[in-house]
């Protein structure tokens, strides 16, 4: 008989994956049992090897003992049925506006097509994901979101602005040991219409409601730059009263997000984060790693041990 001897080979390759899991092991134990939302979007959302790679993400979360919640929109396939349907899409102030007749394909795109292939993407693991809109037991209500454009009040049609959160029926999901998909669709709080609304704002309702350990937000940039479009300096994290500061100066697309984190981390939320969904496996680098890769906010008075969460030396001068 006999003994094989080990090799230097296999001691090569197999010893990165064992440093690689010894890294994990404090942020598996602090985000233990620990509920995350995740806005799914960007990229992400239409790339097929991404997607897939987003739902490993989440079911490694839920067998790592940690209770994800995905939160998602469709914007990109919204608009493609609309064309399909010859209904012109329309944009003021970011927000889609949208008719009655709209909604009715915002509701069918988001819960029949976009959260149903998720759900199935993530049910390819086990028998762990629920698929839920904001109607579903009353979870979001939302009232008419009416903005300004040049000092005059738009009337956007079907789209709502979060006005309660009802907890109930994604906790029971989580303690049954499920996954929650959440399209970003709410029931009216004051008549009969549902809303369709912004899901970085239904995500960020969702996580401070549910006091979550934080908010992820996909998205198809970096992160929230320092210079843009001078640098592509990443900020690595910063605190709620200097994300206040610069939310006037950041491009339209990053606002809805940003405020998102805003909220998030000034209700409650610890931490909230923008990630890259064009970076495959973003959610489990951002989470298991000391450096991450995206911009964290954090609350104002940031408590240990949130304060050492990652190496700063890619902050933008100022945000350390």
């Amino acid at each position: 008989m006999s003994i094989r001897q080990p090799s230097s080979a296999r001691k090569h390759t197999a010893l990165p994956k064992a440093q690689i899991l010894i890294e994990a092991l404090p942020w598996l134990t602090r985000h233990h049992g620990k509920t995350v939302v995740i806005k799914f979007g960007g990229n992400a959302m239409v790339d097929e090897e991404l997607k897939a790679a987003f739902a490993q993400d989440v079911v490694f979360l839920r067998h790592a003992g940690l209770r994800p919640v995905v939160v998602h929109g469709g914007g990109p396939q919204i608009s493609k049925q609309l064309d399909r349907l010859g209904l012109e899409s329309e944009f003021r102030a970011g927000l889609r506006v949208t008719t009655p007749e709209m909604m009715d394909v915002v509701r069918m795109v988001l819960a029949g097509q976009v959260q149903r292939e998720l759900v199935n993407l993530l049910n390819q693991h086990g028998p762990l994901a629920v698929g839920m809109t904001g109607e579903d037991a009353h979870i979001m209500a939302a009232t008419k979101h009416v903005t300004e454009v040049d000092g005059e009040a738009v009337d956007l049609g079907r789209v709502g602005r979060i006005s309660s959160v009802e907890t109930g029926a994604i906790e029971a999901l989580l303690d049954d040991g499920r996954i929650p998909v959440i399209s970003s669709i709410a029931r009216s709080a004051d008549d009969d219409h549902v809303y369709n609304v912004n899901a970085d704002t239904a995500a960020a309702a969702l996580a401070a409601s549910l006091g979550a350990e934080t908010l992820m937000v996909l998205t198809d940039v970096e992160g929230l730059y320092a210079d843009w479009p001078n640098s592509d300096d990443v900020i690595s994290e910063l605190t709620a009263a200097e994300l206040e500061k610069l939310l006037p100066e950041l491009a339209s697309g990053m606002v809805p997000k940003m405020e998102g984190c805003l909220y998030a981390v000034r209700n409650g939320v610890h931490t909230a984060r923008v990630l890259d969904g064009r970076v495959p496996h973003s959610i489990l680098l951002e989470i298991f790693t000391d450096e991450g890769i995206g911009t964290m906010v954090v609350p104002d008075a940031v408590p240990e041990p949130h304060a050492a969460r990652r190496n700063t030396s890619h902050n933008a001068e100022g945000h350390e």
